[in-house]
């Protein structure tokens, strides 16, 4: 016969399985398709006014405003803020779906064994919340006996992620900046060349339009990747920020030991329109009551 903890133990796996609280991650579509709409665009643009694509092929200016946009970077950048920004951006392709109705539920049924029990009774239970988040401050919420301390710690943790999120798509935003002005280089040095030639006229109209290519690339790169995913990044920070404050406030509702009914109540103010359609919410609400 299984012993009641064991049995509370299975009772928050199948619980946890079921509401679907684990972050789940999947290709951010829409990141992927804003790109290749922005690039097909310009290059049916570029067809359109009956100018060939290979064109704007241009080794030697691809080299002067990436190599110029990365020199930058180092030297604005700390290597280890650097290192973590490009991390960033490569997580930029795949999103972290969170399920906040599920979170709140979760948090609720955490709630109630509490109050079943004791808050140490949720000790054995914090390696199956799903959220990482969640279990950690559960686990701080054992380790402080003091409500003003865990709150902090929270609160500065909180605060923290907010603030790297920020350096992050500073750092992009800054290389956006100088990337145009590294293509200008970059046409003055192909400029330069014509001149050198400037008794063949018919070369140098078209050097002066091969020049002009190096503008292009910092422009695109500035306007259609760097600018653009520091966007994105301060957009994803903005978005976990809620999810993790959501989950402080569970946390500290729970270690107050408040009521499951009202750890809803002020949890739902964190749900957005179309997450907050609880077909069963009556029948938890009578549970929980």
């Amino acid at each position: 016969m299984a012993t009641p903890q064991a049995a509370l133990t299975e009772e928050v796996r199948a619980h946890t399985a079921q509401d679907g609280a684990r972050p789940r991650r999947r290709i951010d579509l829409f990141f992927v398709l804003g790109l290749a709409v922005a690039l097909g665009a310009i290059m049916a643009g570029v067809a359109a006014a009956g100018i060939s694509v290979t064109y704007f092929f241009q080794p030697a200016g691809a080299l002067i405003v990436i190599g110029g946009t990365l020199g930058v970077m180092l030297v604005t950048t700390p290597k280890a803020s650097l290192v973590h920004s490009f991390g960033r951006v490569m997580d930029l392709v795949s999103s972290e779906d969170v399920d906040r109705e599920a979170l709140i539920e979760e948090i609720i049924f955490y709630a109630r064994v509490a109050r079943r029990g004791s808050l140490l009774a949720l000790e054995p239970l914090i390696p199956q919340a799903a959220h990482p988040f969640f279990g950690q401050a559960l686990q701080l919420a054992l380790d402080m006996g003091s409500r003003a301390d865990l709150q902090t710690v929270l609160e500065n943790e909180l605060r923290m992620r907010e603030r790297q999120g920020e350096t992050d798509a500073k750092t992009l935003e800054v290389a956006g900046g100088f990337a145009p002005t590294i293509g200008i280089i970059g046409t003055v040095v192909g400029l330069i060349e014509v001149l050198r030639h400037f008794a063949n006229l018919q070369s140098v109209g078209f050097g002066i339009g091969t020049a002009f290519v190096s503008t292009i690339y910092g422009l695109a790169l500035a306007n259609l990747l760097l600018l653009p995913a520091a966007h994105r990044i301060r957009a994803r920070v903005a978005e976990n920020f809620e999810i993790q404050e959501l989950i402080i406030e569970g946390v500290l509702s729970v270690s107050d030991g408040v009521h499951p009914a009202l750890i809803r109540l002020r949890l739902n103010a964190y749900l957005r329109p179309q997450d907050a359609q609880v077909p069963n919410a009556s029948p938890q609400a009578a549970h929980e009551s």
